[in-house]
């Protein structure tokens, strides 16, 4: 029964992936979670003030049933099928985290220092929270999806620009782990 609280091997999970892929390229569908944000604020009446936002939200519908099996699989996954909460992670990484002042790399599945409520008192941590969310936003919109509508959707329908966006994404990743992390922390 330990098999159950481990993580699923790639060549379980990715042909899961890849099934879903087929099914939603059958049915004409496009798989993306930042498209979910646009559903949601027209939904709450933000068309009364935005061209962007006028559109058929009920025709999104299935794609919010998305966002909801994928909140309620991460408690599932979370609470259910672990039975450790920390993210295996090279010792050499925790080891560089630890000098950026990230003590609890390697002891808890999200670094306490950006995502416990502390964060909310200090200057520092509520700018780079607006500052990254606006930042992801922007791009997401900008890119025309977000990395899991282009990794997944997009490759899938073997769509140029979402080659070109995911390509983006890693390059804007290296340079912000390599180059801009060090120096914000």
């Amino acid at each position: 029964m330990n098999w159950i609280f481990e993580p699923w091997p790639w060549y379980v999970s990715g042909p899961m992936i890849a099934f879903i892929m087929l099914l939603l390229i059958m049915v004409g569908k496009n798989f993306g979670m930042s498209s979910n944000l646009r559903t949601m604020c027209t939904i709450c009446g933000a068309g009364k003030n935005t061209d962007f936002f006028k559109f058929d939200w009920k025709s999104q519908k299935w794609n919010l049933v998305v966002v909801l099996g994928a909140i309620i699989g991460g408690f599932i996954g979370s609470h259910l099928l672990t039975n450790d909460f920390a993210v295996n992670i090279n010792p050499e990484t925790i080891s560089d985290l630890k000098v950026l002042g990230f003590n609890s790399a390697g002891k808890a599945y999200l670094p306490t220092e950006l995502f416990d409520n502390s964060v909310f008192s200090n200057l520092k941590g509520i700018t780079l929270l607006a500052l990254g969310g606006l930042l992801v936003g922007f791009g997401a919109r900008y890119a025309g999806g977000c990395t899991s509508g282009h990794a997944i959707s997009g490759l899938s329908n073997l769509q140029l620009p979402s080659l070109i966006a995911v390509i983006g994404f890693f390059i804007g990743g290296l340079v912000m782990i390599h180059f801009l992390f060090p120096l914000i922390f």
